[in-house]
């Protein structure tokens, strides 16, 4: 396997960040945490390991636009610039703020619109994604592609549910009902970049949430179609970066929960 130069320095970022976490993460009852909004928390460690991939990032590529979660969109951001860096520090802080190790650093580079290098790395399990367009997904090297269920009833499917906006839940609540009568099982870990590395790995048959932001999906997204996936909206389409609202999984399990999921669109 020949990693990219960008891909690479991307890797290094992650790994500098989940350094920060794991330290963090052996007393996270230290920890300075405060809510941005209902439910939705940052801690400190958040704002250092985002500092952390960012100066890694500048280091190398110090014309490159940014957009992360905590500190937003760099100056350059609006320039048309080609080249801009997707970043969630600490994607699942709810979790590794009650020791729950699911949680996970997401890096993606999108050049001209399109994602073209994705880390996604669980630092509780060392657990390293990476892909670039064209050339496949990989977990610590070894290749990884899609799950081979063709049944949406055999599936094992990935999910989100409202945290910050509950207007939301009733409507989610149906698509529960819908989703569990269908298939084999829903499961909610609560960090939706893991989620999709997981699509990707074949871990999970399926993933479906609405509500995310780009630091949410890129990532994740690249894994799932460079592991032979597809990744769109509720209805099917390509639009679904900055929508936030995603389905991703094998060919044949995608299209059937676009069939159950689309009335939700």
């Amino acid at each position: 396997m020949i990693i990219p130069p960008m891909l690479n320095t991307a890797i290094k970022a992650a790994r500098r960040a989940a350094t920060i976490i794991n330290r963090a993460s052996f007393d996270v009852s230290l920890l300075k945490v405060s809510k941005k909004s209902h439910n939705d928390f940052v801690t400190e460690v958040d704002k250092a390991a985002e500092d952390a991939i960012i100066d890694v990032l500048k280091n190398a590529y110090p014309d490159h636009a940014i957009l992360a979660e905590e500190s937003g969109a760099s100056d350059n951001l609006h320039d048309e610039n080609e080249n801009v860096w997707i970043i969630d520090p600490l994607d699942g802080t709810t979790n590794f703020i009650h020791g729950f190790p699911q949680y996970c650093v997401s890096i993606a580079l999108q050049q001209r619109g399109i994602i073209t290098q994705a880390v996604v790395y669980d630092p509780t399990r060392n657990d390293l994604f990476t892909a670039s367009k064209g050339a496949g997904a990989y977990l610590n090297e070894k290749r990884i592609r899609v799950g081979k269920r063709d049944k949406i009833a055999d599936a094992l499917i990935g999910t989100g549910f409202p945290f910050r906006d509950l207007d939301g839940l009733n409507e989610y609540v149906t698509m529960f009902k819908v989703m569990t009568e269908h298939s084999a099982g829903l499961r909610r870990p609560g960090a939706a970049a893991l989620d999709l590395a997981y699509v990707a790995a074949g871990r999970l048959d399926g993933f479906f949430e609405k509500g995310l932001k780009p630091w949410d999906i890129a990532a994740g997204s690249l894994l799932v179609t460079e592991a032979g996936g597809i990744v769109g909206t509720f209805k099917g389409d390509s639009d679904y970066l900055y929508k936030g609202d995603v389905i991703a999984g094998s060919p044949k399990i995608f299209a059937q929960q676009v069939n159950l999921l689309s009335e939700f669109a």
